[in-house]
């Protein structure tokens, strides 16, 4: 069942996450111009927020403890049907979703300097940090599904703009409306999962999700390494952006309510 609220949390939370790497880029930038492009250094002095923010961890507290921990019985034949279709699409989705540095690396072959690089992935998370909240709050007065198939398809016509891309505007446009399909699904994907997972296996879920991405990662960056290889930088675009379009037509059809 939809929680109200619950895709406006979601979208906050990503939309904080997102506002501290707006901030992590500029820095990034103005390192790298400081220091002549002295990576070493630069990524040394990325170490110093990481280790701080993984200490202030020791200070949450939480609360509820001590109570009897009970057996839970996990089986996916048991799960919501939507919850299985949608597990199911976004690892098969996942398999054409190469990494992010693929869209650097595309941006730098098509003559765009180091530090241009870095701006173009700060526009690309301005434009996730503009679009998740309102995004999240979207979801919970029309529903998640529409959103995510947006997302979706918004990814496919991305993906095969970059296999097609001649201009520097066009790698420019590219990269804002990248950020708007991270913005529509990343807050949404996981209120989605809390909608249709069990109460008492929601931990369980999104880290069966977070595992199913994880394993379709690796072979879609390895897959679009080859492509780009043997076959022209343009190839894992086109097979990306075809594989965002049927996941998107994929989660029309299946997220319907039963």
């Amino acid at each position: 069942t939809q929680v109200s609220g619950r895709g406006t949390a979601f979208g906050l939370h990503r939309a904080m996450d997102t506002a501290g790497a707006v901030i992590g880029i500029l820095l990034a930038y103005w390192l790298v111009i400081y220091y002549h492009e002295n990576y070493v250094t630069v990524f040394w002095l990325a170490v110093i927020p990481a280790a701080i923010g993984v200490g202030l961890l020791f200070f949450i507290t939480e609360t509820g403890g001590g109570k009897t921990a009970k057996k839970i019985s996990f089986a996916w034949s048991q799960l919501d049907c939507r919850l299985r279709f949608f597990l199911i699409v976004t690892f098969l989705f996942n398999l054409g979703n190469s990494s992010n540095q693929f869209l650097l690396v595309r941006a730098g072959a098509a003559g765009f300097s180091a530090e241009q690089v870095i701006l173009l992935y700060l526009l690309m998370n301005v434009s996730y940090f503009v679009i998740a909240y309102p995004a999240g709050r979207l979801s919970d007065k029309i529903g998640r599904r529409g959103i995510l198939v947006t997302g979706y398809a918004l990814y496919g016509l991305v993906y095969l703009g970059f296999a097609m891309v001649q201009s520097t505007w066009q790698m420019i446009g590219l990269f804002m409306v990248y950020g708007c399909y991270i913005g529509l699904t990343e807050g949404v994907e996981k209120a989605l999962l809390a909608d249709v997972a069990p109460a008492d296996q929601r931990a369980t879920i999104y880290g069966l999700h977070a595992m199913s991405v994880g394993l379709a990662l690796l072979p879609a960056s390895v897959l679009a390494g080859v492509l780009w290889e043997f076959f022209g930088a343009a190839v894992p675009f086109w097979f990306g952006g075809l594989t965002g379009l049927l996941s998107a037509a994929a989660l029309w059809l299946g997220l319907r309510r039963p």
